[in-house]
């Protein structure tokens, strides 16, 4: 079984929240962070994003060479996810 995603996040922000719908449209496994909340997630994304506290910032599993996408459209996480091997069952098989 695949890892959980760490999906850094604030609240009212919609980009954060279309990508939490995605990842939950998708069945992906998630632990949601809320920057405004704990000061250390929201150093890590500052510091990722050259200063700036933009979310979501999606770390896409545990493993050190691990993707990072930042505000992602919906259609970057869906090929992202494609890419990691993650079945989209919104798709119809035959």
């Amino acid at each position: 079984m695949a890892k959980p995603f760490l999906v850094y996040g604030r609240p009212n922000c919609k980009d954060t929240e279309r990508a939490l719908a995605l990842l939950d449209e998708r069945g992906v496994t998630y632990d949601y962070v809320n920057i405004e909340e704990d000061p250390e997630a929201e150093q890590f994304v500052v510091l990722y994003n050259s200063g700036e506290r933009i979310t979501p910032t999606i770390v896409m599993g545990p493993e050190e060479d691990r993707p990072i996408l930042v505000e992602p459209s919906n259609q970057a996480l869906s090929e992202a996810l494609d890419a990691l091997g993650y079945e989209d069952p919104r798709q119809e098989r035959f």
